[in-house]
């Protein structure tokens, strides 16, 4: 194999690691060339599979093994330093290194093909061979390479069926490593492969070096090797996305720091992290979000890493031209831009093709259905209508600015009672949410989600039957009868905002975790659901994580969109759930959001047809004069409520049997759930205790058994529109008085003009936000509740479970219960440090209702506070009793600055997780592939090896 005077000496460099058959294959291709290599040295990268167990070399061919993973640059650059120079007269001028991995099979005649093109043009100092598909040898994988202006790496020619299309293009910016042949003399003038960029870039680094130095690089579309995969997956049996974008990203910063002019290079440092983050939002946009770790990641180890300094002086060292050289071989922004077009309508064409759902929103009904739901709630909402806040239940007016709002968000001090330090319920984030988006009347939202509950109700179940169903006609019955739930309309008439709320956006995520494994946009936008639900319905934490972990099993495939949807969840409830374990109340958690409301315990048979009370929805009040009504009106409403339980169990006996098992088993869950919360007393109300509302599991329940009677009715022929009709109507006579409460006076909500206390203390509040006025409430069992209110009273966003739920009262609470029960009855009590200490001015005490005993206590109260010479009688207000304390109190605490800076810290982190989720839930266009269709061209004319001939 000894050279001839005239003839090139060339050396083959072959990297192994884990090469498999593919080595063996290229060893083959080796063997077969028409032009042999003078020397071969393998170099084994850290292989395990024990490829190269069995290779043994001898005379001109080496093997090297190196006892650690190393890459395809990194094992390159070590197989060259075995090489030895060589003997002709030309010295290493004469020589040329041919880098090849254990999956590049050149073929016969590729090494010949590259030598003869570097003959014809002794300037090209680099050529590289067209890479194609090992297993699709018709198929380009990569066919010269070039960057933009700003230094991101492009392959010219990728994925592209071969027809000789491109063969006219030999002069590029650069070529790929593998398979690229180098003249020996100029490795060494440039110093190789930079050792910064061990992974990708490495080769168009030494060509863009190359270049500078005033030589030229091609391509030989003649000389075809095989290849696997891209360079940064040699040896790799996976490479994840995020790392993938680290290494590419990290490649060009590194580069763009060594290209830079030095009078810049100041600037690019500094920028570096500040427009990582600035992409790292564009990815969250765009529906990357695995690129946004590597983003971060490549950023700061180019700004605090090393090598950029030894890359400047190398390129400065061997530089004999300017970039102005190589400007014609670099990618503008007009090329650029058409091939993200032409990959963009490529994919907006795929997408167009996609099947056509089955019922139009439009056509079939679905917009006739909201509209009658917006008729319905006109009709049985009227006194709403107009109204800037609501009261009653578990409802008072929120704060009057929007930074109150916030302010009452997170962790922090809470002027509730006495005051405390410590987390918000989750529930104050929705609602300084939904306050934000009526910012000029923040209490206005609560009116707008109350009269809008029927017809977004109907809107996301449509949606959401649709899903499941294929009859054009069946989501029509499905968004009726979601609609009308009794928990739904007990909800609203009741004051529960947190179930309203809910019920509201149940549908959403049912929809969005059945399409979470499809796009990052609905698993983003699930997280976002999921964390509503439960914010607003605690109790269905339970439900909604055996959902979540059920979604995690059976779609365990794309499991990595699904198993961060309770994050912000997460966010949310963890300072509360520390707080309530630490005080050994864990189980409080689950306690309803909103002012604590008394509500009575439904029977398992009521929870079973959907009643979240025990009134029937109304019909026990007024059918309680009848006659054997206590055991007829179950038996009625029964029957009432049977055609949709008979749909629903028919449901499966059809064909989709295992869709509708599926929304049973919610059902069965909802009604486990619903029924567990009659069980959870943890919340005071006055003197007792009350269970956690069931409607909020109620409304999963009859989410799945809704979803189940569509199924049914899906698939029963014939008969199916009358039976939905007739199970619509029945199921809406079962609701009738519930919706007719505002008419039957009924209703526990009542609007309001958004003042919680007397005309007096707010005008007082208004000179010090802190004047505290302790409230007396006479109870039915002859005792008192006690609280005190700050400012203008206490609003739906000072509410916390934290308080409602505590075990034990606190010394200050301990010093307001003293000091109202000796306000209540004469005694020598001195009650002017107390009422200086807690910052009380104003006395309230409430009426008493019809009941007698409350009366008692009321009037034994009066008489009492009356009498007492620290305090002067205001009269009669619309809220009870006032009386105003004379003498000099203390201003309050606000919280420490610990506690404020706590604050702050959890809303940054707040905005941080949800700002990312809702950035991914925001639709975008179709994200185009990795691997494009399409040549980017040169802006000039490409020169040719014809062009140059020797002399």
């Amino acid at each position: 194999m000894q050279p001839s005077v005239s003839q090139p000496r060339v050396t083959a460099i072959l990297v192994a690691a884990d090469g498999g058959d593919h080595l063996d294959r290229t060893l083959d291709a080796l063997a077969r060339q028409t032009r042999h290599p003078e020397g071969l040295v393998v170099v084994d990268a850290g292989s395990t599979d024990g490829s190269t167990a069995g290779l043994e070399f001898g005379g001109s061919a080496a093997l090297v093994r190196l006892s650690t993973r190393r890459t395809f640059v990194q094992a390159v650059a070590t197989g060259v330093r075995e090489v030895a120079p060589a003997d002709g007269d030309g010295g290493p001028a004469d020589e040329w290194l041919w880098f090849l991995g254990h999956d590049n099979a050149p073929a016969p005649e590729a090494l010949a093909e590259l030598l003869t093109a570097v003959e014809i043009a002794p300037s090209v100092v680099v050529v590289g061979p067209k890479l194609v598909h090992d297993d699709d040898p018709s198929r380009i994988r990569d066919f010269g390479e070039s960057m933009t202006r700003t230094g991101r790496s492009l392959v010219l020619v990728q994925d592209e069926l071969d027809q000789g299309q491109h063969d006219r293009y030999t002069d590029v910016l650069g070529v790929a490593a593998a398979g690229m042949l180098v003249r020996r003399s100029v490795w060494e003038q440039l110093g190789g492969f930079d050792p910064a960029l061990p992974d990708v870039d490495a080769a168009l680094d030494l060509c863009v070096r190359a270049r500078l130095a005033g030589h030229r690089v091609a391509v030989v579309p003649e000389a075809r090797v095989s290849s696997a995969g891209p360079v940064e997956e040699f040896g790799r049996k996976r490479l994840s996305e995020g790392k993938r974008v680290r290494l590419h990203r990290q490649a060009q910063l590194h580069r763009r720091l060594t290209y830079a002019p030095a009078w810049t290079l100041w600037l690019h440092w500094l920028t570096l992290v500040p427009f990582a983050v600035a992409r790292a939002v564009g990815h969250l946009v765009a529906k990357h979000p695995a690129a946004v770790t590597g983003e971060l990641a490549a950023a700061f180890a180019v700004a605090f890493g090393s090598g950029v300094g030894r890359a400047r002086k190398v390129l400065a060292r061997n530089r004999t031209v300017g970039w102005a050289a190589i400007e014609p071989l670099r990618v503008s922004w007009r090329r650029l831009h058409e091939r993200r077009t032409t990959s963009r309508d490529v994919e907006l064409a795929r997408v167009e093709d996609a099947p056509i759902a089955r019922a139009s929103f439009l056509g079939d009904g679905g917009v006739w259905v909201v509209l009658a739901a917006a008729v319905l709630s006109v009709v049985t909402l009227y006194p709403l209508l107009g109204s800037p806040a609501l009261t009653g239940g578990g409802l008072l007016p929120l704060s009057s600015s929007v930074g109150r709002l916030w302010q009452n968000v997170g962790y922090g001090w809470h002027s509730l009672g006495t005051g405390f330090t410590g987390p918000s319920d989750p529930f104050t984030a929705v609602v300084a949410v939904l306050g934000s988006i009526t910012f000029w009347s923040p209490s206005t939202s609560v009116v707008l989600v109350m009269l809008l509950a029927f017809p977004v109700s109907a809107l996301g179940a449509w949606f959401a039957v649709r899903k499941v169903t294929t009859r054009t006609w069946v989501p029509v019955i499905g968004a009726a009868l979601y609609t009308i739930a009794p928990t739904l309309v007990g909800a609203v008439t009741s004051g529960h905002l947190g179930a309203v709320i809910a019920h509201l956006t149940l549908p959403w995520l049912f929809l969005a975790l059945l399409e979470a494994h499809r796009s990052w946009a609905w698993a983003a936008g699930a997280a976002i659901l999921f964390a509503v639900v439960a914010a607003s319905a605690p109790s269905l934490l339970p439900v909604l994580l055996l959902t979540w972990l059920v979604a995690l099993v059976v779609g365990w495939r794309r499991a990595h969109r699904r198993i961060f949807i309770p994050v912000p969840a997460a966010v949310l409830f963890l300072p509360l759930l520390l707080a309530q374990v630490a005080r050994g109340n864990p189980l409080a958690v689950l306690a309803d959001p909103g002012v604590p409301s008394a509500t009575r315990a439904p029977s398992a048979f009521q929870l079973a047809i959907g009643q979240p009370v025990p009134d029937w929805s109304g019909w026990l009040l007024h059918t309680e004069s009848l006659a054997l009504v206590a055991w007829v009106l179950p038996v009625v409403m029964a029957v009432l409520a049977l055609p949709v339980a008979v749909a629903a169990l028919g449901a499966m006996l059809g064909h989709r049997w295992a869709v509708a098992g599926a929304a049973l088993v919610v059902a069965l869950l909802g009604y486990a759930t619903a029924f567990g919360a009659t069980q959870l007393a943890v919340t005071g109300v006055g003197s007792t205790t009350t269970i956690v509302w069931p409607g909020s599991g109620l409304s999963v329940y009859w989410l799945g058994i809704v979803a189940a009677a569509c199924i049914g009715l899906d698939v029963l022929p014939r008969l199916a529109p009358v039976a939905g009709l007739v199970a619509t109507v029945l199921a809406g006579v079962t609701v009738a008085p519930a919706f007719a409460a505002f008419y039957l006076q009924t209703a526990t909500i009542q609007p309001t003009s958004g003042r919680v206390l007397s005309a007096y203390v707010n005008a007082e509040a208004q000179a010090n936000p802190d004047v505290g006025t302790l409230v007396v409430d006479p109870q039915p069992d002859g005792s008192l509740s006690v609280s005190l209110e700050r400012g203008q009273g206490s609003t739906l966003d000072d509410q916390s479970t934290l308080d409602s739920t505590a075990l034990t009262l606190s010394r200050s609470g301990e010093q307001l219960t003293t000091l109202a029960g000796n306000l209540a009855s004469r005694s020598g009590y001195d009650p002017r440090p107390a009422l200086r200490s807690l910052g009380i001015s104003f006395v309230l005490l409430d009426d008493a209702g019809s009941d007698p005993l409350a009366q008692t206590v009321h009037d034994r109260a009066a008489g009492a506070i009356g009498q007492n010479a620290l305090f002067t009688s205001i009269g009669e207000t619309t809220n009870g009793q006032l009386f105003h304390f004379d003498g000099e109190v203390d201003r309050t605490s606000t919280g420490s600055a610990a506690a404020q800076a706590t604050h702050v810290a959890y809303l940054v982190v707040l905005g941080v997780v949800f700002g990312a989720a809702a950035l991914l839930a925001v639709p975008t266009a179709p994200r185009r592939r990795r691997a494009t269709s399409n040549r980017i061209e040169a802006e000039e004319p490409a020169t040719t090896f014809d062009e140059e001939r020797d002399e």
